[in-house]
């Protein structure tokens, strides 16, 4: 037997896929699982990868910026941005087996 990760080889595939591919996969899983949950870690991501692209202003977390927030939220699979929450797909999308 082999003590190697049996998901090494799933989280391998998933980062050599274009960052807009993993935001598409992550949202049908959490669409399909009805994970709330995930959708609102989405949304608390978003100002800090905004803040790492340069948006220092994006970096709070309040009412304020509910709105451009949503804006953001349906954009979060584009560009820059997708790209900035990377890390928070492929966690979800290997944590979840896919």
């Amino acid at each position: 037997m082999s003590d190697a990760d049996p998901h090494a080889g799933a989280t391998a595939r998933l980062e050599n896929l274009p960052s807009k591919e993993l935001h598409d996969r992550a949202m049908a899983l959490a669409r399909e699982r009805r994970d709330v949950g995930f959708l609102w870690e989405l949304l608390r991501a978003i100002p800090a990868a905004a803040a790492s692209l340069g948006n220092v202003d994006r970096a709070k977390f309040d009412l304020l910026h509910g709105l451009s927030l949503l804006e953001e939220f349906t954009h979060a699979g584009e560009g820059e941005m997708a790209d900035a929450l990377r890390p928070l797909y492929l966690g979800y999308l290997t944590e979840h087996g896919h």
